[in-house]
């Protein structure tokens, strides 16, 4: 059995609002609905919306119950007061942890090999059914794996992006760094220390193959970064920075897929329109129907 972990309990701050739940297919379909369809004809059998408790009137309302009787789905609470060993949610927080957080907040849940996704992302149908094949193949903790995206073709014309640059040797994740502020600039890319990189770099939008191991693994790591970095405002355990310590410590291996289909997604409010365009080319295409069906 494989599972989908979709990430939604961002508060949507530079979008403006719920970016997850907005219509932008030709039939009002969310991005969501698009990977949970493409999920669903991978394989996935079972789909786990990670939420904030506040949203989740909204999610069964008009998320939840359009899948009733063609996927299982069940939730997870991302809570800001949801930490390892007791501790305390240092004065002035209000918001969560980062993605770090959000994966492990499905810990309960969640109990097969399963795949990780951000809530307001377009990854592509072949690009979960290669993943769903990886994660079918491999059973060994530890062993994860994630597909890739170049950097120029995941940047947003509205304004600058954060994204975990990767480092691949043959096939497999040596490196993932995080980089905030990147944008086009001439040929390339800078980020916001200046730091160049070309457009072809590989990166990671959170789109990854883990395991019920990985778990524990999170909660240790959640734990030494809020001992390091919990003090600090607005500090974020993002699951790229897990993965790569795990990496670099020799306790996980991390195969990098590549897939010919194109990531887009809604950073901010003006990414709307591209959005909607690009999944109306794809119906036309008879990539999807529309509305969109449930048969694979």
């Amino acid at each position: 059995m494989t599972e989908l972990v979709v990430l939604a309990a961002g508060m949507g701050s530079r979008f403006g609002g719920m970016k997850q739940l907005e219509p932008v297919g030709p039939s009002g379909e969310t991005v969501m609905d698009y990977a949970v369809y493409d999920a669903v004809r991978a394989g996935v059998e079972r789909v786990v919306f990670v939420i904030r408790p506040d949203l989740e009137d909204a999610f069964h309302a008009t998320v939840g119950s359009r899948y009733e009787g063609r996927v299982p789905v069940a939730y997870a609470f991302q809570e800001l007061g949801a930490l390892p060993g007791g501790r305390a949610v240092p004065e002035g927080r209000t918001k969560p942890w980062g993605t770090g957080q959000a994966v492990l907040a499905a810990a309960e849940v969640v109990r097969s090999p399963f795949i990780v996704i951000n809530a307001d992302d377009f990854y592509g149908r072949r690009a979960y059914a290669e993943l769903a094949t990886r994660l079918a193949g491999e059973e060994t903790d530890g062993s994860y794996a994630m597909v890739a995206y170049p950097l120029v073709n995941t940047l947003s014309e509205n304004g600058s992006v954060s994204r975990g640059v990767c480092d691949v040797v043959d096939g497999r994740l040596r490196r993932v760094v995080e980089h905030t502020g990147l944008a086009a600039e001439g040929d390339g890319v800078l980020d916001a220390s200046g730091a160049r990189f070309t457009g072809h770099a590989l990166v990671s939008m959170n789109f990854w193959g883990l395991r019920p191991d990985v778990f524990d693994r999170l909660e240790s790591a959640f734990a030494a970064f809020l001992d390091a970095h919990g003090h600090e405002a607005g500090s974020e355990l993002y699951l790229p920075a897990v993965i790569d310590a795990l990496v670099a410590e020799g306790s996980a291996t991390v195969d990098v897929l590549t897939s010919s289909d194109t990531w887009f997604g809604m950073t901010y409010a003006a990414d709307r329109g591209a959005v909607a365009g690009r999944l109306a080319e794809l119906v036309a295409q008879g990539e999807y129907p529309s509305p969109l069906g449930w048969r694979a």
